[in-house]
């Protein structure tokens, strides 16, 4: 009798701990403590060639300023993120030459909210009829 109590008086004060510790991360997750999206840093990274020198995220809008880095002219044809709409941009950027771009009609979410999606860019070397595409990811706060 005793050997069955003393075993169940360990198991009941080792089952009320681990309750404990289970509530406890149940109210870290519900609060939103756990959720990594809201602690990954901002950044707007693209394949090497085409830099994002700057970036910023709002709940209708995308804007980025991109800066030629392949050494040789480059003809941009388009720039799309996410569910934004496509913007035609048909403009040639000079090497090491920058081109800001906007990007409307989107839907990012509310303001506070994390935004990451990825991004390509569609653009051709001067002389050359063959597009090529740059991907890329834009992660940010809208703001």
């Amino acid at each position: 009798m005793r050997k069955g109590q003393a075993a169940m008086e360990f198991l009941m004060t080792y089952g009320w701990a681990i309750l404990v510790v289970l509530a406890a991360i149940g109210a870290l997750a519900y609060f939103g403590v756990l959720s990594p999206s809201k602690h990954i840093p901002e950044s707007c990274i693209f394949q090497q060639g085409i830099a994002c020198v700057d970036f910023k995220v709002t709940e209708t809008e995308v804007t980025l300023y991109l800066q030629n880095g392949y050494a040789q002219d480059i003809d941009l044809a388009s720039v799309e993120v996410g569910n934004c709409d496509i913007a035609n941009v048909n403009e040639r950027i000079p090497d090491i030459g920058t081109k800001l771009v906007v990007l409307t009609g989107c839907d990012n979410g509310i303001a506070g909210d994390k935004f990451k999606e990825d991004a390509v860019i569609t653009f051709s070397f001067v002389g050359s009829p063959l597009n090529k595409e740059n991907k890329g990811e834009v992660i940010a706060k809208i703001g």
